[in-house]
């Protein structure tokens, strides 16, 4: 079946291109579309789509804000959310990830990217666009006024380690298992690991989470 996508942005002109870049995809299908973010939140809980495509910045109700009020902390079964947005040290990128986003991506990806973000989202994985995970998380991480994150009550291994090295620089399950020479079931176990550990309910939250703690210093991918 095909993935049911709910795109939400206050301009047309982009409204209408993410809608004709998508439904020419194999497997996704744009559902519906809001010009706001209270329309958005309205339309994703009657529909009920696989994916949100939200904009960062829209009236009424800003995407980060809807974000929340779909995949919060606190929603019991949360939607499935990519942000979009235009610049790519949008400060407000960053509270979208807080708010629940499985992820987010730059307006200009392109069609390839544009789509393998739905698909991962659909998937329960979460892409980021590569040319800015590692230096945009970092830069958030070093300006956060907030207190370091909680260390895991059960240590990470060394293993488990490594790999949240690579997902915080934005790496791929695939180039995650190429990189460390092991297999795809095996990232996938030790991804799981990590989310139960660092309480973490996706990839982003565990990249999020790397930065914070201070795992990571160089933001060269």
């Amino acid at each position: 079946m095909s993935i049911r996508v709910l795109v939400a942005d206050d301009q047309d002109l982009v409204r209408t291109g993410l809608r004709m870049i998508l439904d020419v995809q194999p497997g996704i299908e744009v559902i519906a579309e809001a010009t706001d973010g209270h329309d958005a939140v309205k339309l994703a809980q009657q529909l009920r789509p696989d994916v949100c495509l939200f904009d960062i910045r829209m009236p009424k109700l800003d995407g980060i804000e809807a974000t929340r009020i779909l995949a919060g902390p606190e929603v019991v079964e949360p939607m499935a959310i990519v942000v979009i947005t235009t610049f790519d040290l949008d400060a407000y990128v960053h509270g979208a990830l807080k708010a629940g986003a499985r992820g987010f991506l730059l307006k200009d990806a392109g069609p390839e990217l544009l789509a393998q973000s739905i698909r991962a989202a659909a998937n329960g994985d979460a892409l980021i666009a590569p040319s800015v995970t590692a230096r945009l998380l970092a830069k958030f991480a070093q300006l956060s006024n907030d207190a370091a994150p909680e260390q895991p009550f059960e240590p990470l291994t060394a293993r488990e380690e490594q790999v949240l090295l690579t997902v915080a620089k934005g790496r791929t399950n695939i180039e995650i298992a190429d990189e460390l020479h092991i297999s795809l079931s095996t990232v996938k176990t030790h991804l799981a690991s990590l989310m139960q550990k660092l309480g973490a309910r996706n990839r982003v939250e565990i990249a999020m989470w790397a930065y914070e703690s201070g795992r990571i210093r160089d933001t060269q991918a």
